[in-house]
């Protein structure tokens, strides 16, 4: 739920590499209010810093493939100290969370995140609580991105991914439309 003290970035960079969700991504923030710069890897946005004049927002992709999101952090900092940066992956844990932070994230959100969660994630002070992960997550959303993580490993094959978890294709069909409840990663 978005909070009504929000300030709006007038300017965001995203770097995610899924380019469905960068796009409904930006399209939501635009109905904000915020310009929103996309990169897809890590090469496109260090070449996009250089051309931005004015930058107070980044939602950084933690898993890019086979760079890290997080690289990102100091060079985007030492350009445009004042920005502030979230991070959003795909599979949170509290010591990536505290990683993010340690760079310099400002916050750290698991997927799928609206625009309202990001937003307010933007606006919280790092101190708040709900800011960091306070206690580990759930054995079900443990589970979830276990199943997640497979399924990628063998390109959205369902059956595939079934016979590398040793379950049958219409239990993980099942388990896949059980989406666990948020995770302790936010606090609404």
């Amino acid at each position: 739920m978005e909070s009504a003290h929000v300030t709006v970035p007038a300017s965001l960079l995203l770097l995610e590499d899924d380019e469905l969700l960068a796009s409904q991504t930006r399209r939501a923030l635009a109905r904000h209010g915020c310009q929103v710069h996309w990169a897809a890897d890590l090469a496109a946005a260090r070449a996009l810093l250089d051309t931005l004049p004015a930058l107070e927002a980044a939602v950084l992709d933690q898993n890019l493939g086979a760079d890290n999101g997080l690289d990102l952090i100091a060079p985007l900092l030492a350009r445009f100290p004042e920005c502030r940066v979230i991070v959003l992956t795909g599979y949170g844990s509290i010591a990536a969370a505290v990683a993010a932070t340690r760079r310099g994230a400002r916050n750290y959100l698991t997927k799928p995140a609206s625009a309202g969660d990001i937003l307010d994630a933007l606006e919280r002070d790092p101190g708040e609580p709900g800011a960091l992960p306070e206690a580990p997550p759930s054995l079900q959303r443990l589970e979830w991105e276990h199943i997640q993580r497979v399924l990628d490993a063998h390109q959205g094959n369902i059956s595939r991914a079934a016979q590398a978890l040793g379950i049958h294709r219409r239990t993980l069909q099942r388990r896949l439309k059980k989406r666990p409840s948020p995770t302790h990663f936010q606090q609404d």
